[in-house]
């Protein structure tokens, strides 16, 4: 570290240590020997620990490795693998009945159901947006994507065909929610209960907002026979502030810029000017929306979605704190103490809007390997708490169901962390790369696509939900859904992600505010919490189901759905890496082979790359043949990047281009990764990247 300062006998990062010393620490009345002293003290503890947890892994994965390659070619005998994994520790015993015990959580995460987004917390300007879309206006998320079966709108202004028929859409929606909602607009006797504004009259339906906005003088408004100028709906309940997955976050620099805008989203003082139309912008956090009930009782709904903050999981390392024996800090260590004495701001009540109404601090945990990992997340945020000085379960935790033996003790993990647990999630991307480097030498994979129909996918899916509420998640706590990655397919979206409520889950994730308004529609659609009653009793799906590997089988595929499906792997791998590597984008909208823009971050890459790392490793196909499709795909990755003036072409600079040696290492030297997360690799030619930028500035 080339400019750190001693702390209790840490090396810290001198601009880190002065934020902390004098950001985040005087507002919550903590002095800052004392803290430092205490932090310190923490990792000697959980530091050991951290490294302990890392090994079992790594010793696992060896023993499952070789359990394998003992059974080359011989079929995998069910009981025989489940007893093998209770063997070594992988499968535990299940816990007994037990309910879970948390207790001061917000009504966004217990008792509503609601979209949920994820944003990068680097990206200041994404992270308002998507702080302020907790409203969005239906007319316009209609009007600007493909949902609607009309004709595009016709550029240079407002279109009025376009508009009639997002209103016909809109009323439609309206018109099935609540009939006979005209009534509280013309006088007449409403079935519901409403409250109004100037300019407005709020509906709730299945615990959500529907606000109707009347101002006949404007553009829509005028030509609508009550007035109404737009439809705004209550969407994105919370969001998750991502430390982890979505950013390139490799150094001290990168930490602090991370910290900096957590902290401004808590404060509420986090603003971002930006030029748009040649004008320039200031985005500010959007204020509460106040309405008067017809007994003139005042009613205050926040304008702002409930925060979230993920954390990086226990894998990484970061050189913005050096331990006494000189080695890097455990990243998720750092940030769970950092971002709890930030977010203590906001326990005290010295922000400016507040994030928790019930004093609580939400925090995603990521990318946990069973119950063991689980309990030390649990043992941690109980001394974050301790140091920080805050009622015990303060902390609160999400799960990330991601990762295999996750899935497999999922009520294991769940008893682990009982009594502060507020949320699990599936993740499809993460869960499958995991499935695939966990059985990398059990034979080759079916196609990356054809694992969407695969039978644990279905199994994992039930067993999440089901589990959560066999354990009493119901009214406590989120249990989510994975991501629509595919944010201009709007239309193909709401045909599709109807499916997430109905299995009984309250929030799913989306990729943008306009997908957060137009997803808010299917939980006016599906009551479920009323829903939930009627799945109580909901059968778990066993272990068989869950633990079938997405093997080929004796599959013999031709020559060009070997090609193809290289050919998509590699395309999709460096449209994300030469970003990532070359600018610092952790998450972005990425085109994939046929040119659709996907929302990609660091879960489709292990996925990509541990896919095509096992077809090599079992002789699918062979490494010259991997380096031509990295080579034509850096070409096509070139040309859909053209546009941008940051850009640096791959194609010719094979030997110079950090993005394209970064890319080829993740693939090649996939077997090998740590669970087959990219980060450690990312990280470290990113961190070249860096060094070589500034040698050359």
């Amino acid at each position: 570290m080339t400019n750190s300062v001693e702390r209790a006998g840490l090396q810290v990062d001198a601009a880190l240590a002065r934020f902390v010393e004098e950001q985040v620490l005087p507002p919550i009345g903590h002095e800052a020997g004392a803290f430092w002293q205490g932090f310190a003290a923490l990792l000697d503890q959980f530091a050991p620990r951290n490294r302990a947890l890392l090994a079992k892994r790594d010793a696992l994965q060896a023993t499952i490795d070789a359990w394998h390659g003992e059974r080359a070619g011989k079929p995998i005998e069910r009981g025989e693998y489940q007893a093998f994994l209770r063997e070594i520790g992988y499968l535990v015993p299940e816990p007994g009945d037990f309910t879970i015990g948390t207790q001061n959580v917000d009504p966004e995460i217990a008792t509503m159901a609601g979209p949920q987004l994820v944003v990068p917390v680097l990206n200041a300007r994404f992270l308002l947006n998507a702080a302020n879309a907790r409203w969005g206006s239906l007319y316009d998320a209609l009007y600007g994507t493909d949902v609607l079966d009309a004709a595009p709108a016709v550029p240079g202004g407002y279109d009025k065909a376009r508009g009639a028929a997002v209103v016909a859409r809109a009323r439609a929606f309206l018109n099935a929610t609540l009939p006979g909602w005209e009534a509280a607009l013309t006088g007449g006797e409403c079935p519901y209960p409403f409250a109004t504004r100037d300019g407005g009259v709020l509906f709730t339906h299945n615990g959500l907002g529907i606000e109707i906005v009347l101002d006949r003088a404007s553009e829509v408004g005028r030509d609508d026979p009550l007035g109404i100028a737009d439809v705004l709906l209550e969407a994105a309940l919370t969001t998750i502030v991502d430390l982890e997955d979505s950013v390139a976050a490799v150094d001290a620099e990168d930490k602090l810029a991370a910290y900096t805008n957590w902290l401004g989203v808590i404060r509420g003082d986090l603003a971002e000017t930006f030029q748009k139309g040649g004008r320039a912008l200031t985005r500010e956090l959007a204020g509460n929306r106040v309405w008067t009930a017809a007994s003139g009782e005042e009613i205050t709904l926040s304008g702002r979605s409930l925060l979230f903050v993920r954390n990086v999981g226990h894998l990484m390392t970061n050189p913005a704190i050096r331990l006494a024996d000189g080695s890097e800090i455990p990243e998720g260590v750092m940030d769970a103490v950092i971002t709890s004495a930030i977010s203590t701001q906001d326990v005290q009540k010295l922000t400016r809007f507040g994030n928790s109404r019930q004093g609580s601090i939400y925090i995603v945990k990521p990318k946990m390997h069973g119950p063991e990992e689980c309990a030390f997340t649990n043992d941690l945020f109980d001394a974050v708490e301790d140091l920080l000085q805050l009622p015990r379960h303060t902390v609160k935790v999400g799960v990330m169901d991601e990762e295999r033996r996750t899935s497999a003790n999922l009520a294991a993990c769940i008893h682990a962390v009982k009594d502060r647990i507020v949320f699990i999630n599936t993740g499809f991307l993460d869960r499958t790369g995991d499935e695939i480097h966990t059985s990398m030498r059990a034979g080759p994979m079916i196609r990356k696509n054809d694992v969407k129909g695969s039978v644990w996918i279905a199994a994992y899916e039930k067993r999440n939900v089901a589990i959560g509420l066999k354990h009493g998640l119901s009214g406590i706590a989120q249990i989510g859904k994975g991501m629509w990655a595919a944010p201009d397919m709007m239309k193909d979206m709401m045909a599709q992600k109807i499916g997430h409520p109905r299995t009984g889950a309250n929030t799913a994730w989306v990729p943008s505010p306009t997908a957060a308004t137009l997803h808010a529609m299917h939980y006016h659609e599906v009551d479920v919490f009323a829903l939930r009653e009627t799945m109580d009793d909901a059968e778990i799906p066993g272990l068989d189901l869950l633990l079938q590997m997405p093997l080929a089988g004796g599959i013999n595929w031709s020559e060009e759905e070997v090609q193809a499906e290289l050919d998509n792997n590699a395309q999709g791998l460096l449209g994300y890496v030469v970003r990532w590597i070359d600018q610092g984008v952790g998450c972005s909208k990425v085109p994939d082979l046929h040119d659709v823009g996907l929302m990609e971050d660091r879960a489709t890459l292990r996925i990509s790359s541990q896919h095509m790392a096992n077809w090599l490793l079992h002789g699918v196909c062979s490494e010259d043949q991997v380096m031509d499709s990295l080579k034509r795909m850096a070409v096509k990755v070139d040309g859909q990047n053209a546009g941008d003036p940051l850009y640096e072409p791959m194609a010719g600079n094979w030997d110079t281009s950090f993005a394209f040696r970064a890319a080829c290492d993740l693939v090649f030297k996939g077997v090998e990764q740590p669970s087959g997360y990219t980060e450690p690799l990312l990280h470290g030619w990113r961190l070249k990247k860096k060094a070589a930028a500034l040698a050359t500035a």
